[in-house]
């Protein structure tokens, strides 16, 4: 873990999925949790999806080690909503490095925001759903973001997928 990460990474190598965010919200930088805003559909999307076996709390993030799914963000020292962020909070090249070292099936962006700034892409450019390139290797996808500021873009479906992949891989596909 490194210490000047608003909230911590949670990886470990050969996860199933990995989930990358923007970064923390300013709750979920007082919180110290992932997705901790209560409006964020992002615990309640992951249960519904099928990727928990009930609905988390955001301070209960680190039980997702449990299920083979990590969490991190592009910017990991930046809190705040995304319009506000600084360009010199953004690493992807940081992100690629973990991304390189612990080797997950799947990365998952939980907004195009997110994946625009690690692809180096314009949203524009960015589909929801599997990506046609990878990230180090890695299977990519990108997912309408669950924050309620980004409430007129979410659609249920590209998640849906993202979990049929997941329990695909689990099963040894």
């Amino acid at each position: 873990m490194t210490l000047d990460y608003i909230v911590p990474d949670l990886l470990r190598e050969d996860l199933t999925l990995v989930f990358c965010g923007t970064a923390p919200s300013l709750t979920s930088a007082r919180e110290r949790a992932y997705y901790a805003h209560p409006q964020n559909k992002f615990w309640p999307t992951l249960h519904r999806v099928g990727l928990t076996p009930r609905r988390l709390r955001p301070t209960e993030y680190p039980l997702l080690l449990d299920l083979d799914i990590g969490l991190t963000d592009v910017a990991k020292r930046h809190s705040g909503i995304d319009s506000a962020l600084p360009r010199e909070a953004f690493a992807p090249l940081e992100l690629h490095g973990k991304i390189e070292r612990y080797r997950p099936r799947l990365v998952a962006f939980t907004s195009k925001r997110a994946a625009s700034e690690a692809l180096g892409v314009p949203t524009g450019r960015l589909p929801y759903g599997p990506q046609a390139r990878d990230l180090e290797g890695t299977e990519l996808w990108v997912l309408p973001s669950t924050s309620p500021l980004g409430d007129n873009h979410f659609r249920i479906e590209p998640w849906e997928a993202l979990a049929a992949r997941y329990r695909e891989l689990r099963a040894g596909g």
